[in-house]
This record gives C-alpha cells, structure tokens and sequence, in this order.
C-alpha cells in the first residue's frame, strides 16, 4: 500500500486531550477504510504566519499512515468537514523516515543549546 504524511491545524481554543483525540478518530477512519496509522506525533500549539479563520495558532499534529488512496480520501474529506481542523496537508512518500520527525528534532537540539549556556 501507498505511504503517506499527513500534517493538520486544528483550532487553538481546543485542549490538548481533545487535539490528540482527533490523532486518534482519523487513525481510526483509516483503519475503518483498510489502511493503518503507522506513527503520529503531536506538536503542541504554534504561532502560525497569517490568521486562518480568526486564529493566530493552532495545534499541529503529524500522522504517518499505510492505505489505500481511497482511505487516505475519506479521511481528508471527514478532516475539511470537521469544524475543528483548520488546514491539512498530504504527501505521498516512497518510504518513511525512521525515528521522530525534523520538528520533533528541532526541539531536542534547542534544549542541549540551553545546556552549553
């Protein structure tokens, strides 16, 4: 099956456990549709560039999955009907990078700089 990354925005005004439970009801749209939410990441509330729909940040999540395309389709059209999630983004990768992802990293080399100090 093909892989996937998947990247949404979801409102600022939700808590974190309703953020992750959205990580958890689209991985299970997935499997629902015969595909597998192979690795997810949580990436906590950003500051985003420009507003969307009123809001200056939004709760970023990161979702690794293994499915079929029409799978892949149903979850992204359940995500834009969601009231919600405010932007997503789907790519399809030949292979997926072992181990956490560049944004995950970047808070981890952002710590052992404050340690030097």
């Amino acid at each position: 099956m093909p892989l996937y990354e998947h990247v949404f925005i979801s409102r600022q005004d939700l808590s974190n456990a309703q953020a992750e439970g959205l990580i958890e009801h689209f991985g299970t749209v997935l499997a629902d549709n015969g595909g597998k939410l192979v690795d997810h990441e949580y990436w906590g509330v950003k500051t985003m560039a420009y507003k969307i729909n009123k809001n200056r940040k939004g709760h970023y999540a990161f979702l690794r999955s293994d499915a079929p395309s029409g799978a892949v389709q149903e979850m992204e059209r359940l995500m834009r009907l969601h009231d919600d999630v405010m932007r997503v983004l789907t790519i399809k990768v030949d292979e997926h990078a072992e181990g956490p992802s560049i944004q995950m990293q970047k808070r981890d080399e952002r710590d052992n700089r404050r340690e030097r100090r």
